[in-house]
């Protein structure tokens, strides 16, 4: 299966100061060079005069069947400054490229003014944020020129594709404005009944305990994993509804009342299946998706059926995933979140490894936000920091966080961006 970057819609665009953009190219290549770290491992690179997008003429990178080729297109950007926001932008065409994520490669390289990289040695930041157009791929990336950057260098590489080719067209660099802080406020609910007599009985208590200790206008609030069986002694069956249904209606009730978005774990029937469904309702009271559980463990496989997909949630504040319990256990849930542009994974959880679920934000450089009967209930930032813990039954944990901060670790820089372009998901592991 052909490896590639998922492509999601990539915000809002800001004003901006067009400092390069050139579509089409022809036998003059204005300032772009080819390049690669040693003559055996240099690719062919060529002008394409018909495979473009808009004008005439693409930069093209060949492997030219030479595996261990890398390296491409590359043009230096003078007069940046340290300090100041730049977008980068292309677009890019494949033939024959088995693994987009990481053999296809635009970068930014910083350079100072003795020609040294900026930043760090290490620091090359890559344009992971994509959209698909047709049969091109834009991609994008939005970040601060390091200290002591005075000049970028943009780079259009091919890695390790023997046989493939990348056609590169409509570059453009632009200096943006710093972007604004995206502030949003997360509640998560620590909440176990006991001795239950029913699910509605379940589900008035934690809508009970929401609105005692959530003040109005926050942005969520998380419930845990099967609210609707917890305490209650009955199975999974016995308790399943369809959804919509009456626990969505009461939730959405509570999400009109508070003006938010509520995600909450119950048990879904769909005809004979009866599913682990995590649903999201948004501030009108209305369903607008749901995920059902993927990883089941043996207990519940026996009895419920598994989902099949990571789907993400566009609400009015930014884009959420959900991952329910089990799944923690497992990379590819949080992973495949967070390549869709997940900027917060939701976890209802019952119990589960703390270590894990923290490795998850910390490997995806997500918010992730737990609400757990044998597990915390707590929001934790890309760092694997608590931000605020609900150690407590009946409380609740409440942060208000900054979507739009960036966290930068010494030696891997943005990882968020840096990840997805260095992955390896086309490794497959052998069957026993």
């Amino acid at each position: 299966m052909k490896a590639r970057l998922l492509c999601f819609l990539i915000g809002m665009a800001v004003s901006a100061q067009v400092q390069y953009r050139q579509s089409g190219f022809g036998p003059e290549t204005d300032g772009w060079t080819a390049w690669s770290h040693r003559p055996e491992t240099s690719p062919r690179t060529f002008v394409e005069p018909v495979i473009s997008l808009g004008e005439p003429g693409a930069l093209a990178v060949s492997g030219g069947g030479r595996l261990g080729a890398f390296g491409g297109w590359r043009k230096r950007i003078p007069g940046v400054a340290a300090g100041t926001w730049y977008r980068f932008t292309v677009h890019y065409h494949t033939s024959g490229v088995t693994s987009e994520n990481w053999q296809v490669l635009p970068r930014l390289e910083w350079l100072d003014a003795q020609g040294n990289r900026a930043g760090g040695s290490e620091r090359v930041d890559y344009a992971s944020r994509a959209v698909c157009e047709g049969l091109w791929t834009k991609v994008r990336l939005e970040t601060e020129a390091p200290r002591g950057a005075s000049t970028a260098v943009l780079q259009l590489y091919l890695a390790h594709a023997a046989a493939g080719i990348v056609y590169w067209d409509d570059v453009q660099f632009e200096q943006i404005p710093a972007p604004e802080p995206r502030w949003v406020t997360i509640a998560s609910i620590n909440l176990r009944p006991q001795d239950s007599l029913s699910a509605a009985g379940n589900v008035e208590k934690f809508a009970q305990a929401a609105e005692r200790e959530v003040p109005d206008n926050v942005d969520l609030i998380l419930f845990a994993e099967g609210i609707t069986v917890v305490g209650t002694g009955k199975s999974y069956d016995q308790v399943a509804e369809t959804v919509p249904g009456p626990t969505t209606a009461r939730l959405g009730t509570l999400a009109v009342k508070k003006r938010t978005y509520i995600v909450a774990g119950l048990y879904e029937r769909d005809g004979t299946a009866v599913f682990n469904t995590a649903v999201v309702i948004d501030r009108k009271g209305s369903v607008v998706g749901r995920y059902r559980k993927v990883h089941l463990p043996m207990a519940e496989m026996e009895q419920l059926v598994p989902g099949n997909d990571y789907p993400v949630f566009r609400t009015d504040f930014g884009i959420v995933g959900v991952m329910t319990c089990y799944d923690a256990v497992f990379s590819e849930p949080a992973r495949a979140l967070a390549l869709q542009g997940a900027e917060l994974v939701l976890l209802p959880i019952w119990g589960g490894d703390e270590t894990l679920t923290t490795a998850r934000a910390i490997e995806n450089q997500v918010f992730l936000v737990a609400s757990g009967y044998d597990h915390p209930t707590y929001v934790m930032d890309p760092e694997g920091r608590r931000l605020a813990e609900a150690p407590k039954r009946g409380k609740a944990a409440i942060a208000t966080i900054d979507l739009n901060r960036r966290y930068l670790y010494q030696g891997l820089w943005d990882w968020k961006n840096r990840r997805p372009r260095e992955y390896r998901p086309d490794v497959v592991v052998p069957a026993r």
